[in-house]
């Protein structure tokens, strides 16, 4: 993801509150501190297919908003 940003291409991370830190760290360290990190309610993994829905539905307004603003 931090290359793609880097080369100037719409971005972002999908993550959960406690890898938030970890993901700021990260996009630091790899040179793009501005890489926009999208919160989904946690946990993710052990959910059934109908969690996992749930939480992808809770990251789509956020994914369009980055995409319209990738167009300005």
């Amino acid at each position: 993801m931090c290359e793609l940003r880097k080369r100037g291409l719409a971005t972002a991370v999908i993550c959960s509150e406690p890898f938030l830190k970890l993901g700021k760290t990260q996009a630091r360290v790899f040179g793009v501190p501005d890489l926009p990190l999208l919160l989904i309610p946690h946990p993710l993994g052990g959910l059934d297919l109908e969690g996992v829905k749930a939480r992808a539905l809770h990251a789509v307004p956020k994914v369009l908003e980055l995409i319209k603003e990738s167009f300005k």
